[in-house]
């Protein structure tokens, strides 16, 4: 039995649920988001509630019991509040600034780093603080993660790209004699 999946979730007022042929669709002030669910779990949205129940009894199944249910409290969390993820740059050299809808990077390397921002998405460069921000949590956090790959940080000297919460285990180094 899945803990998330047997609870109710609540629709707010403003936002509007709806369900047709496995696309789930919520409507809220900060706009629209749509996803495919399989029919391995059954949707009912009556009175202001969302309930899912599983129709076959199979590990499968009670796998995407709570996941389902943890996509459609994202969406509807998502349509009202935009998910917000800060990036930290540090370095000596390192800067990033955006232009139009892309991305561009000086991080150490021979050539600068250009990346596209998706639909959806609204970001920022300030100094050395990058914010992204969209109502689709799964792609905040992906674009998110992505861009920190491409330099991820250091544990000697804490250079490189990191989370605004996350912190870096350092290490000592060489010792000289």
């Amino acid at each position: 039995m899945s803990r998330i999946g047997k609870q109710e979730i609540q629709i707010p007022a403003g936002v509007e649920v709806t369900q047709s042929a496995g696309v789930f669709t919520v409507k809220g002030p900060k706009g629209t988001l749509t996803k495919n669910f399989r029919d391995d779990i059954e949707i009912k949205i009556a009175d202001k509630l969302v309930t899912l129940n599983i129709k076959r009894n199979d590990k499968f199944s009670k796998s995407l019991w709570g996941t389902y249910a943890s996509h459609i409290k994202n969406m509807i969390q998502g349509v009202q509040t935009p998910y917000q993820k800060k990036l930290i740059l540090e370095g000596v050299g390192f800067k990033s600034e955006v232009k139009g809808k892309e991305f561009h990077f000086a991080l150490g390397f021979s050539h600068p780093v250009i990346v596209k921002i998706p639909e959806g998405i609204i970001a920022t460069a300030e100094k050395n603080n990058i914010t992204i921000s969209g109502i689709d949590k799964e792609l905040v956090g992906s674009f998110t993660a992505g861009i920190r790959a491409l330099k991820k940080p250091e544990p000697y000297k804490g250079k490189g790209m990191r989370y605004d919460d996350e912190v870096i285990r350092r290490k000592q180094g060489k010792k000289t004699a």
